[in-house]
C-alpha cells in the first residue's frame, strides 16, 4: 500500500538500467520521521525483480552503532543466500577480516582510528562486489543511514567514491533532522549522491486511497479530510490511526470523522517517544516546553521555559521541523507571525511520555510562573497549576479563584469546580480565608452537585466570625424552587435565620439576608397547606403594595405570590399587577436564576397574563448573554412556559427539550423543571409515543418534586387513555388530583386535571361523575377568575350537556376565551360549538376560525378535526362510505369484528380497516365513543 511513490521507484529503475550499461549511481532517499523511506526501500526489490538484479540489504538501528562493521556484515550475509561455493568462501573470509578489525579496535580502546588500517579490507570488499556485479546489476539498500556504525560508514563512504566500474546502485535512506545525520562520513556519502529523492507528504487523494486500503471501503469526504488534516499526509501517522480505528470497528463514515481527529495510537506514540529520547538535550527541552505550554506556546515563551537562548531555540525548532514533529501554524493574529504546533496530537503525548513525573511537575510549575509573570490570562495560568499536585506560589490561590470566576461567567461550572477544589489543596488557607473559598466552591457546585454544595457550606459556616456572614453563606445553597429541600439544608437555613432574628428588626445588608432566608424557608414549605396559608397571610399583611425595591424584597414577594397563586387566594388582576412590578424592578441578566424570582413567570401564566412576561423575556434576550449556560437553559424554560400560556404546546415542547439538554449539563434542579415542562406540553399535544419516551426518561430522575410526581401521573393516565385503558387512566388522574388538593394546590390553570378526568368518565359512560367534576371545575375557575380557566370549564360543561343549554354554555365559553391569551383553548371551544350547530353558515365560520387558530398554534391534530367538521368538509352521513355506514351500524348493534365480517362476507382485517377510517372521520377514539355518536349520525341521516 505504497501510494504516490511511483516517480521515486521509476528513478531507481532507471538508475539500475544505467548501472547495467556501466553507469553506477548513489541514490539518497530523504524525509522526516514516518514519511515512508523504509517502505520505499522494502518495495524496491519486488519492483525491480524483473530486471535480474541481485539485492543486498542492511538496516541500521540506534542501539547497534557500537557494533563495528555491523551494517557491512548484513550486506555480506545477504549475499550468502544462493551464492556459489567459491563466493561463499570469499564472503566468509571478508566477514572474518571485518570481525578481526572490530576486535582489534575494541582491544585498543577509545582513540583516533587509523583509516589506513581499514584500506586492505575495504579494497577487498570493493573487489568482491566487482565480481558479484559480473553476473548482473547489484542493488545495495541501506536503511537509516544516520544510525550506521562508524566503520561501516567509512566503508560506505569508500565505496561511494569508487562506484565506477561496478554495475551497482547504492540506495541509502536518511532521516531528516537527526543530529547524527550531520556526521562527517554521513555528509560525505550524501555529497557523493548522484540522485536525491526527498519524499513529501501524501495528497488528499492518496489519503483516500489509504483509507480504502485499510478499512475496506471508500471513505466519506469528511472522514478523509479529517484523516488528512490530522495526519498532515504523514504515512506512518495515517496508517497508525487507520489501524487503530479498524481495530475499534469504525467505518469511514462522516460521523466517525471526530474519532479520526481524536485517535491517539499507542504504537505511533511509542515510535515518536523513541525519536524524542534520541534527540540532543536542547531539542528535547524545547519539545517538552511546547508540549507543556500547548496552544499558548509562542516560540519566545517556549524558549524561556526550555532555558534556551534565541539562537539555540531556533536551531532546536528547526531540528523538530526537519524531524516532522513540528509544523508552523498561523495564529488568528497574523501580525504575530507563525507559531509552532505539533504535526499530530500523538506527538504531544509522546513528548509527555518521554518525561519523568518529576520533570513534568517541575515544567508545569515553571510554566505557571512564567505565564503569570508575563501577564497571561488566569485560566491559562490555572491550567498549568492544575497539572501539578501542589504549588508553593503565594499567588496560586488567587489565580485559581479568578479562573473559576471566569469559567462561571462563560458557563463552565465544571471547570470552576476543578479550579476551586485544586485551590483547597493549598495548606496555607485557614479560618475565614478558607471559608470564603469553600463558599465559592459551593456556589459553583449548587447546580451540579447539591450534596457537595451543602457539605462545603456546612464546613464554611463555623469558620465565619459573624452571624451575618454565616447567614449569607447559608444563602448559597441552591433554592429548591420545585424540588423538596433536604432536611439538613433546611436546618442550616433555620439556624442562620434564628441567629439573625426577624427581618423587621434589622437594617441594611443584614435585613436583606434575613428577607432572603425567609423567602427560602417559606418556599421549603410549599407542599404544606399550613405553610401556604401562613405565606398568604404574610403577603396580605404587607398591604396592597408590598415592598419590591431590593432584590431580597422581590424574592420574598415572589415566593409569597406563588403561595397565593397555588391556593387561589389572590385575584388574577392583583397577581398580574404585583408580578409586573417585580419584573419592572428586576434587572436583566441578574443572578435571579439562583433565586425564587422565576416563580413570577409561573404566576403570570396562571393569571392568563403572559404578555407582560413575554415582553420582559424579549428584552432579556436582547441584552443578556445567552450562551449555552444555566441562564440560557432557564431562558428556554421560561419561553416554554409563556408559549404554553399562549396555547402553543409544540414550540413550547421544543424549548423545553433544549432547556433539558442544557440543564443536564449545568444544573440538576433546572433539569427537573424542564422535565415538568415536557410533561405538560406532551399532555397538551396528546402524543402517546412522546409520552412514553418522557416517562422512560423521567424514571431515572430521582426527585421528590410534587409537580413532577403528579405530572407524571397525569401523563401516565394519558398514555393509558390513548391505549383504551380508560378505567385505569381515570383512577390515576383522580389519585393525582387528590394529592394536589391535599397539598392545598387548587389553581385550575396550572393543574387542569378535572376536565381530563371528566372526559374519561364520559367515555366510560358515567355521565353523572363527569358532570359533577365539570361543575366543580367551573366553580373553582370562576373563584380564580382567569379567562382561560373559566372558558375551559364552560367548554367542558357545554360538551357534556345536550340541547340548547349545552349550546349556550359553549357560546359563553367562546366569549370568555376571546379575552384569553390561550388561543388553543379558544380553538377547541370554537370547534365544539361549530360541531354542536351541525351545519349552516355560522357553524362553517366557527370551524374555519378554529382551523385557522389551531394552525397558528401549530396544533395540526386539532386543525384536521376542524377541517373535517366544516368549511366545506363532508357532513358525517356523507363522510362515511356505504360500506363504512353498514359496518358502523352493525358495530352499534354490538357485533364483534368477526361477526361483522361473517355478516358481510369479508375478512376481519377489512372490518378493522373500515372501523379505523370511521373513527377518524367521526373524530372518535374507539367503539364506545362510536356507539355514543350513533344517535347523532342517524339524526343527520334522517335530516
Amino acid at each position: 500500500m505504497l501510494h504516490e511513490r511511483d516517480p521515486e521507484l521509476a528513478q531507481v529503475t532507471t538508475a539500475l538500467r544505467d548501472a547495467r550499461a556501466g553507469r553506477p549511481s548513489l541514490v539518497l532517499v530523504t524525509g522526516p520521521l514516518g514519511i515512508g523511506r523504509s517502505a520505499l526501500l522494502q518495495r524496491l526489490p519486488a519492483h525491480v525483480a524483473d530486471e535480474g538484479t541481485r539485492v543486498l540489504r542492511a538496516n541500521a538501528a540506534p542501539m547497534e552503532q557500537d557494533f563495528g562493521f555491523g551494517v557491512v556484515r548484513q550486506l555480506l550475509d545477504s549475499l550468502l543466500a544462493g551464492a556459489p561455493r567459491e563466493l561463499c568462501e570469499r564472503l566468509t573470509h571478508e566477514s572474518a577480516g571485518f570481525a578481526r578489525m572490530t576486535a582489534l579496535a575494541d582491544e585498543a580502546g577509545p582513540g583516533p582510528e587509523d583509516p589506513a588500517a581499514h584500506e586492505p579490507a575495504l579494497g577487498g570488499l570493493r573487489s568482491l562486489l566487482e565480481d558479484v556485479c559480473a553476473d548482473g546489476p547489484l542493488l545495495i539498500l541501506v536503511d537509516d543511514l544516520q544510525w550506521v556504525d562508524t566503520p561501516s560508514l567509512r566503508c560506505l563512504a569508500y565505496l561511494a567514491k569508487r562506484l565506477r566500474g561496478l554495475r551497482a546502485v547504492l540506495v541509502c535512506a536518511l532521516r531528516d533532522g537527526e543530529p547524527r545525520g550531520r556526521h562527517p562520513l554521513v555528509c560525505e556519502i550524501a555529497d557523493a549522491a548522484t540522485h536525491r529523492l526527498p519524499l513529501g507528504p501524501l495528497s488528499a487523494a492518496a489519503t483516500a486511497e489509504t483509507v480504502r486500503d485499510h478499512l475496506g471501503e471508500p471513505g466519506h469526504e469528511d472522514f478523509v479530510r479529517a484523516c488528512h488534516d490530522t495526519c498532515a499526509g504523514n504515512p506512518l501517522a495515517l496508517t497508525s490511526v487507520l489501524q487503530d480505528l479498524a481495530a475499534a470497528g469504525h467505518r469511514p463514515t462522516a460521523d466517525r470523522a471526530e474519532a479520526a481527529r481524536s485517535a491517539r495510537p499507542a504504537d505511533l506514540r511509542e515510535r515518536l517517544a523513541r525519536c524524542v529520547r534520541l534527540q540532543p538535550p536542547a531539542v528535547r527541552d524545547l519539545a517538552a516546553a511546547l508540549a507543556v505550554l500547548g496552544d499558548h506556546g509562542d516560540p519566545a515563551l517556549a524558549a524561556r521555559l526550555a532555558g534556551l537562548d534565541p539562537i539555540g531555540a531556533g536551531a532546536a525548532l528547526r531540528a523538530l521541523g526537519e524531524l516532522g514533529l513540528v509544523a508552523d501554524r498561523l495564529p488568528e493574529d497574523r501580525t504575530a507571525g507563525p507559531r509552532p504546533r505539533f504535526a499530530h496530537p500523538a506527538v504531544r503525548d509522546a513528548v509527555h511520555a518521554s518525561l519523568t513525573v518529576t520533570e513534568r511537575e517541575r515544567l508545569h510549575d515553571r510554566a505557571a510562573e512564567l505565564l503569570y509573570r508575563t501577564g497571561h490570562s488566569d485560566e491559562q495560568v490555572a491550567a498549568q497549576l492544575m497539572a501539578g499536585v501542589t504549588s508553593g506560589h503565594p499567588w496560586s490561590v488567587g489565580v485559581l479563584r479568578a479562573a473559576a470566576d471566569t469559567a462561571l461567567r462563560r458557563g463552565a461550572p465544571e471547570a470552576a469546580i476543578r479550579y476551586l477544589r485544586r485551590a483547597l489543596l493549598d495548606g496555607s488557607l485557614a479560618g475565614e480565608a478558607r471559608a470564603r473559598l469553600l463558599i465559592d466552591l459551593a456556589a459553583a457546585e449548587r447546580g451540579l452537585d447539591p450534596a457537595a454544595c451543602e457539605r462545603h457550606i456546612s464546613q464554611a459556616i463555623p469558620l465565619l466570625p459573624t452571624a451575618g456572614q454565616r447567614a449569607a453563606a447559608a444563602l448559597r445553597l441552591s433554592p429548591a424552587v420545585l424540588d423538596r429541600t433536604p432536611h439538613s439544608a433546611v436546618d442550616l437555613l433555620r439556624q442562620a435565620a434564628a441567629e439573625l432574628g426577624p427581618p423587621d428588626a434589622l437594617e441594611g445588608a443584614v435585613r436583606e439576608v434575613a428577607l432572603r432566608l425567609e423567602a427560602r424557608l417559606r418556599q421549603c414549605g410549599v407542599a404544606d397547606p399550613a405553610e401556604l396559608a401562613s405565606a398568604v397571610e404574610r403577603l396580605h399583611a404587607m398591604g396592597e403594595e408590598p415592598p419590591t425595591a431590593t432584590a431580597a424584597e422581590r424574592e420574598l414577594a415572589a415566593v409569597l405570590l406563588n403561595a397565593a397563586v397555588l391556593t387561589c387566594r389572590l385575584p388574577p388582576a392583583d397577581v398580574t399587577r404585583l408580578a409586573r412590578r417585580l419584573l419592572e424592578r428586576e434587572p436583566v441578566a441578574s443572578a435571579r436564576v439562583y433565586s425564587a424570582l422565576p416563580l413570577t413567570t409561573v404566576a403570570l401564566v396562571a393569571a392568563d397574563s403572559v404578555d407582560a412576561v413575554g415582553s420582559w423575556l424579549s428584552v432579556e434576550q436582547r441584552l443578556g448573554r445567552r450562551d449555552a449556560t444555566v441562564a440560557d437553559a432557564f431562558g428556554h424554560l421560561e419561553q416554554a412556559m409563556v408559549l404554553m400560556g399562549r396555547g402553543r404546546p409544540a414550540p413550547a415542547h421544543a424549548h423545553a427539550e433544549r432547556a433539558l439538554r442544557l440543564a443536564d449539563a449545568h444544573w440538576r434542579e433546572l433539569g427537573v423543571a424542564s422535565t415538568i415542562a415536557l410533561v405538560f406540553t406532551a399532555l397538551e399535544m396528546g402524543d402517546p409515543a412522546r409520552g412514553v419516551r418522557i416517562l422512560e426518561d423521567a424514571s431515572r430522575r430521582q426527585s421528590s418534586c410534587l409537580t413532577l410526581t403528579v405530572g407524571l401521573q397525569f401523563l401516565g393516565a394519558a398514555v393509558d387513555a390513548q391505549q383504551g385503558r380508560w378505567a385505569a387512566a381515570v383512577e390515576t388522574l383522580m389519585a393525582g388530583g387528590r394529592r394536589l388538593e391535599a397539598a392545598g394546590w387548587r389553581n385550575p390553570v396550572l393543574f387542569p386535571w378535572r376536565p381530563r378526568a371528566a372526559g374519561l368518565y364520559h367515555r366510560l359512560g358515567d355521565l353523572r361523575s363527569a358532570l359533577a367534576l365539570a361543575e366543580e371545575e367551573r366553580l373553582r375557575a370562576e373563584a380564580w377568575g382567569a379567562p382561560v380557566a373559566v372558558g375551559r370549564a364552560l367548554r367542558l360543561q357545554g360538551t357534556l350537556v345536550e340541547g340548547e343549554a349545552g349550546e349556550a354554555l359553549l357560546r359563553e365559553a367562546v366569549g370568555v376565551l376571546r379575552g384569553s391569551a390561550n388561543e388553543l383553548e379558544l380553538a377547541r371551544a370554537l370547534l365544539m360549538l361549530g360541531r354542536r350547530l351541525q351545519g349552516g353558515a355560522e357553524a362553517d365560520g366557527l370551524l374555519r376560525e378554529a382551523a385557522a387558530l389551531a394552525t397558528a398554534c401549530e396544533a395540526p391534530w386539532l386543525a384536521e378535526r376542524a377541517h373535517r367538521g366544516g368549511g366545506g368538509a363532508a357532513r358525517p352521513k356523507d363522510a362515511l362510505t356505504r360500506t363504512e355506514r353498514r359496518v358502523v351500524a352493525l358495530a352499534g348493534r354490538g357485533l364483534t369484528n368477526t361477526e361483522i365480517a361473517g355478516e358481510l362476507g369479508v375478512t376481519s382485517r377489512a372490518i378493522e380497516k373500515h372501523l379505523t377510517n370511521s373513527y377518524r372521520k367521526l373524530a372518535v377514539s374507539g367503539r364506545r365513543e362510536l356507539i355514543a355518536a350513533l344517535p347523532r349520525l342517524q339524526a343527520v341521516k334522517g335530516g
